[in-house]
């Protein structure tokens, strides 16, 4: 008898009794439909009967697996069921707050919304739009962008490729500091500078302030993309007689140029929405202000906060929009860092 034949009647003593793939599914929508039922018997609310449903499942896996598949594998199971639940757990308030932002925002979100200002209106009376608004935060955060972004890739390159002493030391200190620097702090700081020169609000003082912001978050993303960088290929450059300068800006850079990119939209796409630093410097307006150096301007977040403080039916449907709006921008910044990477990623050829 050959081989082959041996192995096949030879019994399977490595494997036992298993449960089947569709079985967590089952056992979810059965901990699902249990929960639901006591919470309305009951008058539980959604939120009660989503935990009482992670408990029974929880539950309902170790059991059933203990006895089909034995204590060791189910741990195992319990384990997994663990980090969904606390995946899901994560996942339903992130939920919760774009789905609320998406049904009252499309209320009044059309293209007269995103035309017009609030000039000449009043914050209880219907109509009105966010042009302002989103011309000052372009402009602020924009501004921002140019001042922190160049600042933050050349301190990064000088920490990665130059910085070996106390003077880098130092850096890598304030670095970290301003890193959790909350963005009051940022205000209150131009804001000092402000009344010591004795000046009025204007966009660009935001601008300052969310560039302090801005400044780590590109350090810190530049510093680890530089790092990643292999050393073989600046060793190669020097080793042909390449300057380092040149070697940096021919070699390094380009290396990296996509990771360094996306680290600068993400780090836009994180002061896009802070509000403490503008509402201090740059004061808000109801009108359309195109010069960020003179004279208050408004910002989305400003607007949100402005308008749903006006504590009306109106303004709060008009705060819901911008927000919407806002949630928008910032995923479309993340979409476009993303599409940046993997373009700008370094070809395997696969």
């Amino acid at each position: 008898m050959s081989n082959a034949a041996i192995a096949e009647k030879r019994p399977s003593t490595l494997r036992g009794a298993s449960l089947p793939k569709w079985s967590p599914w089952a056992i979810a929508v059965g901990s699902v439909a249990v929960a639901v039922a006591v919470g309305a018997g009951a008058g539980l609310t959604k939120v009660q009967w989503g935990l009482i449903s992670g408990l029974l499942f929880l539950v309902a896996t170790y059991g059933i697996a203990a006895k089909v598949e034995g204590r060791r594998q189910a741990k195992d199971r319990i384990a997994t069921a663990l980090v969904w639940v606390a995946f899901l757990v994560a996942l339903v308030p992130l939920i919760s707050l774009v789905w609320t932002t998406v049904v009252r925002g499309v209320k009044v979100l059309d293209v007269y919304f995103l035309s017009h200002s609030m000039g000449l209106v009043a914050d209880s009376q219907p109509g009105g739009g966010i042009y302002h608004a989103i011309i000052g935060s372009l402009e602020q955060v924009g501004l921002a962008t140019l001042i922190a972004a160049p600042i933050g890739v050349l301190t990064a390159i000088y920490l990665v490729e130059y910085g070996r002493g106390r003077l880098a030391q130092a850096v890598t200190f304030f670095v970290d500091v301003m890193t959790g620097v909350p963005s009051i702090v940022a205000g209150l700081f131009i804001l000092s500078l402000m009344l010591s020169f004795d000046m009025q609000p204007f966009g660009f003082a935001g601008s300052l302030a969310l560039a302090i912001l801005m400044m780590p978050v590109v350090v810190r993303s530049t510093e680890e993309m530089l790092k990643l960088v292999p050393n073989e290929l600046r060793e190669a450059s020097l080793a042909l007689g390449v300057p380092k300068w040149r070697t940096i800006l021919k070699v390094v850079l380009p290396t990296s140029i996509g990771g360094i990119t996306t680290g600068i939209m993400l780090a836009i796409a994180r002061i896009a929405g802070e509000t403490a630093p503008v509402l201090l410097l740059v004061f808000g307006n109801r009108f359309i202000n195109n010069n960020p150096f003179e004279g208050p301007q408004q910002s989305l977040p400003l607007y949100v906060y402005q308008q749903y403080a006006a504590g009306n039916d109106y303004a709060y449907d008009r705060a819901w929009a911008a927000s919407l709006t806002l949630i928008a921008f910032v995923m479309i910044l993340n979409l476009v860092a993303r599409a940046i990477a993997r373009w700008k990623a370094p070809k395997t050829g696969r």
